[in-house]
């Protein structure tokens, strides 16, 4: 079964329902270009066509990295959407001038960062870019700016953000002509706070379909620890697993993010193809409402009310 498409808006973009994300391509041991272009071919032959990259990620080297993979096989470029993210400099011996970790989201910075972004990943366009974090400096009309030059230059083709609160927001779509495509945020079994926060209920009001980074809650979902919150989770995911052909804990991880109405899209983190097409499975279990809750209520220890 290969992992199904999904329109972020009514006129586009359309990406799939899984990405794969390179916040970890360059982490120790690092992957070469063919290995990063077997990764690549191996989400495309399970439909994951799109692709999600930061400026920062790989302390500056992901994308680069990935640029250098594509280059192997430049005809694949039309057959994936790229996502990229600008707005955090961090402290780097490849960033000489950042004394410290801190924003940016100048109109200078964003431009600049998107067409470095182009270049080293050895494209002519972006699919979606996103600011990274929300910045307390942010100044909407400067971001509006930033957005409209790089749209009307071709070189993004749409625009959302990662990690905003409902008010930042609507606070910069107020200064748009054109929708926000997304929010990116942290959503999964452990992380439950956009249930709880109004984010969610935002997006399903709007019609905004809010991608879900790390679902696997940064691998705490596959350790073993002996706390009570691991042992309740493990033992209902277990529970669950029996109930689905023992499907495995990260596919039963994004088939309870797929079973919320605002149709999130989750975006996996691995260099392993093996781990690719274990997720690439994950669409085909459908969880009853009942398990939704199960799962629900051992990660947060209680009962609803």
């Amino acid at each position: 079964m290969s992992v199904s498409r999904i329109k972020l808006l009514p006129e586009g973009p359309e990406f799939s329902r899984l990405v794969l994300g390179f916040w970890r391509l360059v982490d120790p041991p690092a992957l070469n270009p063919q290995q990063t272009l077997t990764l690549i071919e191996t989400s495309l032959e399970e439909g994951i066509t799109t692709f999600d990259e930061a400026d920062i990620y790989g302390n500056y080297a992901s994308e680069a990295m990935f640029g250098r993979a594509l280059a192997l096989q430049p005809a694949l470029r039309e057959k994936m959407e790229i996502i990229t993210k600008c707005g955090i400099k961090l402290v780097s011996e490849e960033r000489p001038d950042h004394l410290l970790k801190h924003y940016d989201t100048s109109r200078e910075h964003i431009i600049g960062s998107a067409e470095n972004s182009l270049k080293v990943m050895q494209t002519d366009r972006i699919d979606l870019l996103l600011i990274h974090r929300p910045d307390p400096l942010m100044d909407p009309d400067e971001i509006a700016e930033a957005f409209v030059r790089l749209k009307d230059q071709g070189k993004v083709l749409h625009f959302g953000v990662s990690n905003f609160t409902v008010r930042q927001f609507e606070l910069l779509q107020s200064r748009l002509s054109f929708p926000l495509v997304t929010n990116q945020i942290e959503v999964s079994l452990l992380h439950q706070e956009p249930f709880l926060n109004g984010m969610l209920d935002y997006c399903l009001q709007h019609k905004i379909i809010p991608m879900a980074w790390s679902p696997f809650a940064g691998g705490k979902l596959f350790e073993n620890k002996d706390t009570q919150q691991h042992v309740r989770l493990h033992n209902a995911l277990q529970a669950v697993s029996n109930r689905h052909h023992q499907a495995s804990v990260d596919q039963l991880a994004l088939a309870w993010l797929y079973k919320h109405p605002a149709r999130l899209i989750p975006i996996i983190g691995t260099n392993r193809p093996d781990r690719i097409k274990s997720a690439a499975q994950a669409e085909s279990i459908q969880l009853s409402r009942q398990e939704w809750f199960e799962l629900w209520t051992a990660a947060r220890g209680q009962e609803v009310p």
